[in-house]
């Protein structure tokens, strides 16, 4: 049983989206064996911004990585959500 560590952004349907309100939703769709490690709301362009997520993910469970995804696409007002990096730790 490794651990990865793996950051995301989460891109917004619109400037309107509260992306505190993202934020705070995270905690409640990740799937088991995925902890939450750092949040930050970062500029795209032309005023839009991003929701930068690291997460920690034990990948015991192969499919894990499509439940997060999954998990993070569920989340109202997330347009698209890009893997940016990951290691093993």
């Amino acid at each position: 049983m490794g651990q990865i560590a793996a950051a995301y952004d989460l891109m917004p349907e619109s400037t309107e989206v509260n992306l505190d309100e993202v934020i705070a939703q995270l905690n409640n769709v990740v799937p088991e064996g995925v902890k939450v490690l750092e949040t930050e709301v970062k500029p795209v362009a032309f005023g839009l911004m991003k929701v930068y997520a690291g997460f920690l993910i034990d990948d015991s469970d192969e499919e894990v990585g499509g439940k997060l995804e999954a998990g993070l696409r569920s989340i109202p007002g997330i347009e698209n959500v890009e893997c940016v990096s990951n290691t093993v730790v």
